[in-house]
């Protein structure tokens, strides 16, 4: 299966890309520039597509992403700290964000001769990103099967869809990623803050999972308070 991954350089899609690698024909990484405060990510996702020697490609559009305001990602508002489950962290919506990147994506993957195009989704974004769920997955490949019909079959490929991100911890050190080769933090800063929610995810993640997770965080222990005040 020939598959284009979208790969946004944090732990979920290098992931991904890597299982897409050893499992299927992986022929390309695809990035999105929309004015994330945090676009060091892109980074980590170029370094991806060179440890697996394959080509990467950044798209800007961050014209389009001036114009979907209100995320504290995009916009002059704070970062909210804390758990995926407060509800504060609705701040952190983009809005129709992974609707816009996938439909560009699988624009790209006819154009390549794709079989599929890879997203990392899980099942701990369906808290707050609608266009994360089951639902919208399901409704995309449905759109997408209309406006490539005669042209193109592409699979909406979302392997993580019902999985909690502990899951995806494990098989990254099954993959033998190196989390330093990953970016999660939502404040973009010169090291993981510890109290994002991405930030909090991923410590709880590593920690369930039972793998070391040797990055260095601002604040290492507050993830600890974040998930018994989110589970309450």
């Amino acid at each position: 299966m020939k598959t284009l991954v979208i790969c946004s350089g944090g732990l979920d899609s290098v992931t991904l890309a890597y299982k897409i690698a050893k499992e299927h024909e992986l022929i390309g990484l695809i990035s999105f520039d929309y004015g994330q405060r945090h676009k060091k990510e892109l980074v980590y996702a170029k370094k991806c597509a060179e440890n697996l020697g394959v080509s990467y490609d950044m798209i800007d559009i961050s014209n389009i992403g001036a114009m979907l305001s209100g995320s504290a990602l995009t916009d002059d508002i704070d970062v909210p700290d804390g758990h995926y489950a407060e509800e504060s962290m609705k701040l952190t919506v983009v809005p129709n964000r992974n609707a816009i990147m996938l439909t560009i994506a699988y624009g790209v993957a006819s154009s390549r001769g794709a079989d599929a195009v890879a997203t990392a989704v899980h099942g701990g974004d369906h808290f707050i990103y609608p266009d994360c769920r089951p639902e919208f997955i399901n409704a995309f490949q449905a759109m997408q099967d209309h406006a490539l019909k005669g042209l193109s079959e592409i699979k909406l490929y979302t392997p993580f869809i019902n999985a909690p991100k502990s899951a995806i911890a494990a098989l990254s050190s099954e993959l033998n990623v190196a989390p330093s080769d990953t970016w999660s933090c939502y404040k973009g800063g010169k090291t993981h803050c510890g109290r994002c929610g991405t930030c909090v995810e991923r410590r709880e993640a590593f920690h369930i999972a039972n793998v070391n997770d040797p990055t260095q965080y601002i604040d290492q222990d507050f993830w600890i308070e974040a998930i018994k005040k989110g589970a309450a």
